[in-house]
C-alpha cells in the first residue's frame, strides 16, 4: 500500500513517514505543492495525506485539480486550521477526511485505515475472496476450505476477510486492531493473538498446507506457500519491538 504524504514541515513529515512505514506502508514524502501535484498526476497511490497550508500552493487547490482530472484516490487533509468553513471546503472540493493539528499518530493511522477499508468495499468486483482451497463469500457470509464449510463468528469473519484482502502482506497487530476492531493498539492486550489463534484452529487445523503464519517480531501473514515465508506458527512469541514502537506512537501528539 503506497501513501503520498505532502507536508512541508520536515520534522512532522519525517515523523509521519516513519510511523506509517512501521505500520506497513510505502510512503513517498513531498515538501512542496508542485512536487506533490507532479507525484499525484504521474504515479499511483493507495491514499493521499495532504497538508492544506503549503508554501507554494494550497493543498485544497491541488486536490481540486486532482479531482477535476477524474482521480478518485482517497485524500485526507492535514491542517492547523479548525474552522468549520475550512472543513466544509475540504469536503466540498473532494477530500475524504480532515484532521486538525495537533493530533495523535494513532488517530491518523486509524483514519487512513478507515479510508482504505471504505475504498476496498466500494471496489469489490466479486464478493468471493480466495487463497488456495480457502474461499470466503462476502455476500453469503460463508467460508469453505476444500469441500467443508467453516463456521466463524462475526469478528473472525471480519478478521479472515481482512487477511484475504491483504494476502501476502505482513500485517502488524496495530494495523489489525485499527482495521478489524476499530481501536488503537494496546501493547498490554493479547486480543489479536487470541483471535488469530482461534481463527487458525478453524482454518488450518487438519490441513497440511498452513495459511496463517506468524512473522516473528512483525505480525501476521496469510500465505499459501509455506516455503516463501520465514515464520513461527506459535502465537506466543515475543513481539515486544513492534508493540513498544506502536505504543509509543499512540501516546505522542503531533504538533
Amino acid at each position: 500500500m503506497k501513501v503520498l504524504l505532502v507536508e512541508d514541515e520536515l520534522s512532522l513529515g519525517d515523523y509521519i513517514k516513519k510511523g506509517l512505514s512501521e505500520a506497513g506502508f510505502i510512503v513517498e514524502h513531498k515538501t512542496t505543492g508542485l512536487d506533490g501535484y507532479h507525484a499525484l498526476m504521474t504515479e499511483d497511490f493507495t491514499v493521499v495525506v495532504m497538508d492544506v497550508m503549503l508554501p507554494d500552493v494550497s493543498g485544497f487547490e491541488l486536490v481540486s485539480n486532482y479531482r477535476a482530472a477524474g482521480n478518485t484516490t482517497p485524500v485526507l487533509f492535514l491542517t492547523a486550521k479548525d474552522d468549520l468553513s475550512d472543513r466544509i471546503k475540504g469536503f466540498e472540493i473532494g477530500g475524504d477526511d480532515y484532521l486538525t493539528k495537533p493530533f495523535a499518530f494513532a488517530e491518523l493511522l486509524v483514519r487512513i485505515k478507515s479510508l482504505l477499508r471504505r475504498a476496498n468495499q466500494a471496489d469489490y468486483a466479486s464478493t468471493v475472496l480466495q487463497m488456495a482451497d480457502l474461499k470466503l463469500d462476502i455476500a453469503k457470509r460463508s467460508v469453505h476450505r476444500d469441500k467443508g464449510s467453516i463456521k466463524l463468528t462475526a469478528k473472525e469473519f471480519a478478521l479472515l476477510q481482512f487477511l484475504l484482502e491483504h494476502q501476502g502482506e505482513v500485517l502488524p497487530r496495530s494495523v489489525i486492531a485499527s482495521q478489524v476492531w476499530d481501536m488503537n493498539f494496546d501493547s498490554d492486550t493479547n486480543v489479536i493473538d487470541v483471535a488469530i489463534r482461534r481463527l487458525r484452529s478453524k482454518i488450518d487445523d487438519g490441513f497440511e498446507n498452513k495459511l496463517i503464519h506468524t512473522v516473528r517480531g512483525m505480525g501476521y501473514k496469510l500465505e499459501a506457500d509455506n516455503s516463501a515465508v520465514t515464520v513461527n506458527n506459535d502465537t506466543n512469541i515475543d513481539m515486544s519491538n513492534e508493540a513498544n514502537t506502536v505504543s509509543k506512537l499512540n501516546h505522542v501528539e503531533v504538533k
